[in-house]
């Protein structure tokens, strides 16, 4: 069988984590890594972008999420700080309807608490008289809490969950540009607890698992990024934990710096760089009713991936030199991935989420 562990890059793989991400001189730390970062401070980072030094700050975007993937449906939990503003999201797909449920609520950036690293109970959180949201993280222990709920004319969303990690944490940073840092961690749990939607309980079971998204850094003034994930216990037709990241963004060096992995139990194999592609585009097919489907592949054939849209939540704003087109899309996937020994797991019928990012800002 062909090895593919020569079509991932020697800087892909994992190296010791240093204490901080930006180093004394203000330069960045990039590459991938094995544990958590104890200080993730952007502020001393040295001209991350063409704004003064001063406006820094303002520049800087950081979130937590949860994707959390029950038998009924999959919960989208987040928190935003864009530096100016903050922004509590909630959006869960109903897998039985193929429907899309969505709440949002906008707070000041100073109510708006990211939490400084994914360790020792630190805390991601935001509240106003309609919303509340809570990430505790313990990732020295494997061990996450979300709590959150939102009200609004349209419904009412509340959940509570722990996770208790199963794999290798994902934790890589990327260049966007020559001192432009953009990272991540993604991170693949069990989940036990409960979600409430519209007066309905859905409770986790033993297949119940999450997805931790944690993201921090300075986009550019015209950023864009696609991402696609599914996540659950089923592998090949067996009963085994499974789950997937990729993503197309605008590293410097997709082949060294990129966080396309694939997720088992106690393991991960990486994979290449990946490209998105559409037969339209999603606000085209959204808009118009029309079935978008996204193919995402590379060019060693570990990826072979299609990704048939069911229904989607739309962000789009567009306001004097601003301008946000967001979607995130649900539906059912196709084709293949392998891991690093060559290995075909099959993605038919597995269901998938994404987002198609588009932003001047």
């Amino acid at each position: 069988m062909n090895d593919f562990k020569k079509y991932i890059s020697d800087k892909r793989r994992a190296a010791e984590t240093p204490q901080n991400i930006v180093n004394s001189d203000g330069s960045c730390n990039f590459g991938t890594f094995k544990s958590e970062f104890p200080n993730l401070d952007f502020s001393a980072i040295k001209k991350p972008t063409r704004a003064p030094q001063w406006f820094t700050k303002y520049k800087l975007t950081r979130w937590q999420a949860a994707e959390v993937h029950l038998k009924e449906g999959i919960l989208l939990a987040a928190i935003c700080h864009m530096g100016l503003f903050g922004m509590i999201l909630n959006v869960f797909f109903d897998k039985r309807q193929k429907k899309v449920f969505s709440w949002t609520a906008d707070l000041p950036a100073s109510k708006t608490v990211i939490a400084p690293n994914l360790l020792c109970g630190s805390v991601s959180e935001g509240k106003n008289k309609r919303a509340r949201f809570s990430c505790r993280n313990n990732l020295e222990a494997g061990e996450l809490a979300l709590l959150g709920e939102h009200n609004s004319a349209d419904g009412k969303i509340e959940y509570d969950f722990k996770f208790e990690r199963i794999s290798l944490p994902s934790i890589v940073s990327i260049p966007f540009g020559e001192n432009r840092p953009v990272y991540s961690q993604k991170d693949f749990f069990k989940a036990s607890g409960k979600l409430t939607v519209n007066g309905e309980e859905l409770s986790a079971d033993e297949d119940t698992v999450a997805i931790l998204d944690d993201h921090r850094g300075f986009y550019p003034r015209k950023m864009h990024f696609d991402w696609a994930t599914t996540l659950g216990r089923q592998l090949n037709g067996n009963k085994e934990y499974f789950a997937l990241n990729l993503t197309q963004n605008q590293s410097v060096n997709p082949f060294d710096f990129n966080e396309n992995l694939i997720w088992r139990e106690g393991r991960t194999d990486l994979l290449p760089p990946v490209i998105f592609e559409r037969n339209i585009s999603t606000k085209k097919g959204l808009k118009k009713g029309e079935k978008c489907v996204w193919s995402v592949s590379d060019k060693y054939d570990m990826v072979r991936a299609e990704l048939a849209l069911d229904d989607a939540f739309r962000m789009e704003i567009h306001a004097a030199v601003v301008k946000i087109e967001y979607y995130i899309v649900f539906g059912v996937l196709s084709g293949y991935v392998r891991d690093e020994d060559g290995n075909k797991l099959s993605l038919d019928g597995l269901v998938g989420m994404g987002e198609d990012k588009t932003m001047l800002f």
